[in-house]
């Protein structure tokens, strides 16, 4: 798989959306859980008329997410950094940084959220929770990919939260997924689109530490053209208890995710629970 990801590194980013957008629509033929899955979770949110309207447009989107990983990871980070043509909102970083109390970067599995933190460590260092892949090829591949002079990694353990949060005293930047299904004891149940959702409480705790929320994401522009670059403030400031925190950061993404579903993971079981973690109360 390694030399595979190689070669499609050096294939134009238009070629890669072309052959990504194919195998979307294979894996929405042949596999009837993605189909499920991405069924019910664009009618949850978007309801039957605005899931059939986005449908075609996602499953191509899905497709173009996995096809363009090789592109951004391992070609040179200035290549990389350069398909960023458009940025919306720089200033919010700008103010955030020149506080001096640290960014958390809140990035949903919107647009191609791996360019993001690649983008960002040109300005300043930052450090991003992973949790490590089952694949030995594939860790290989993230860790390769992420290895950027100011850009480090954190796994989702206790030892990653520990870097996370130096990082933040250090003043500097952090990122995460926060619409990723945490490990029993590491979430909450808690509503998402007006289902229970088993959600990382993390994000949420890492705005305790006074840092700056910034929602980004990065919008995979048609023909292969580039990203633009979203920076964007919580509708509201993010405050109150864990919980509470928790449960905006879900509205946030739900925000950001009305922007542009065409552009959203649909097919990641975002509703799962996790081994170990009891069913949410009835009345989630």
């Amino acid at each position: 798989m390694i030399p595979l990801f190689r070669f499609l590194s050096y294939l134009p980013l238009s070629w890669l959306h072309r052959l990504g957008a194919f195998l979307g629509w294979l894996s929405w033929i042949f596999s009837a859980t993605y189909r499920r899955h991405m069924r019910e979770n664009m009618v949850l949110a978007l309801g039957e008329e605005g899931s059939r309207r986005v449908r075609s447009a996602a499953i191509a989107n899905a497709g173009k997410s996995s096809l363009e990983l090789p592109k951004i990871w391992l070609r040179p980070l200035e290549e990389t950094a350069a398909r960023v043509v458009k940025v919306s909102g720089w200033e919010l970083a700008e103010t955030a940084m020149s506080a001096g109390k640290g960014i958390v970067y809140l990035t949903p599995h919107l647009g191609c959220f791996e360019v993001c933190a690649q983008y960002l460590s040109t300005h300043a260092p930052i450090t991003v929770l992973y949790r490590p892949p089952k694949q030995a090829w594939l860790q290989t591949m993230i860790e390769a990919g992420r290895a950027r002079a100011q850009l480090h990694i954190a796994p989702a353990d206790l030892a990653g939260v520990r870097t996370l949060l130096k990082a933040l005293k250090r003043g500097e930047a952090v990122g995460m997924l926060p619409d990723q299904a945490p490990k029993v004891g590491e979430g909450q149940w808690l509503d998402f689109f007006g289902k229970p959702a088993y959600t990382m409480t993390l994000a949420a705790r890492l705005t305790e530490s006074g840092a700056a929320a910034i929602m980004v994401w990065a919008e995979r522009l048609p023909g292969g053209a580039g990203y633009h670059f979203h920076l964007q403030r919580p509708t509201r400031p993010i405050n109150g208890s864990t919980e509470d925190r928790a449960q905006q950061i879900s509205h946030e993404i739900e925000q950001l995710i009305r922007q542009c579903p065409e552009q959203y993971l649909w097919g990641y079981n975002r509703y799962k629970r996790p081994r170990g973690v009891e069913a949410p109360p009835a009345s989630a």
